[in-house]
């Protein structure tokens, strides 16, 4: 069975995209960006909602090759291009560099993915992230807090019918002055 990670940045104030879907204060410094970089390279499967894989696609399919691409930019476009990934949308026809679209069921497509072996997913999107939430099937949470107060936006959990006891496994403070906390869900 495979383990779901639901992980991005966000401010202290719990968005993950202030007003306007305006992603601007959370650009990682090196060290922030290296962990997510690592991150993608332990992750066998991605799975993105709509917005977030727009936003994606727009850039790193050619990360690598912008001109003031740093190494490790370069390392995670190519990372990026190469894994799975799964999109779920209604609204889009077709996706790209080693993706699969699904427009049915989310949740029911996930738990089928989960029950597979394999590898540990990466979900991303607040809406798919949420729906994954509320089905119970989310098996780590990883928060990257920036020291900033965006005041609105979209938020980084969903509201949930009932509580969701975590474990803490990891902390670890960036230089950026980012906190990283890791939680698994207890079963």
């Amino acid at each position: 069975m495979r383990k779901l990670i639901y992980g991005m940045n966000l401010s202290l104030d719990g968005y993950i995209a202030a007003p306007g879907d305006d992603i601007g204060w959370s650009v990682p410094s090196g060290e922030l960006f290296q962990f997510w970089s690592d991150q993608l390279q332990a992750t066998e499967l991605t799975l993105y909602g709509r917005k977030l894989w727009q936003t994606m696609s727009s850039y790193w399919p050619t990360g690598d090759q912008q001109p003031d691409a740093t190494p490790a930019e370069i390392e995670f476009a190519r990372r990026w291009r190469d894994m799975s990934k799964v999109v779920f949308s209604s609204t889009i026809d077709e996706v790209d560099w080693n993706t699969r679209l699904v427009t049915g069921d989310a949740v029911a497509e996930i738990t089928r993915l989960k029950a597979e072996d394999g590898g540990p997913m990466d979900i991303g999107g607040a809406t798919l992230a949420g729906a994954a939430m509320r089905a119970g099937l989310i098996d780590e949470y990883v928060l990257a807090t920036a020291p900033v107060l965006v005041g609105g936006g979209t938020p980084f959990f969903t509201a949930l019918d009932s509580w969701v006891n975590l474990n803490l496994v990891e902390t670890r403070t960036f230089p950026c002055g980012v906190t990283l906390a890791r939680y698994e869900t207890r079963r």
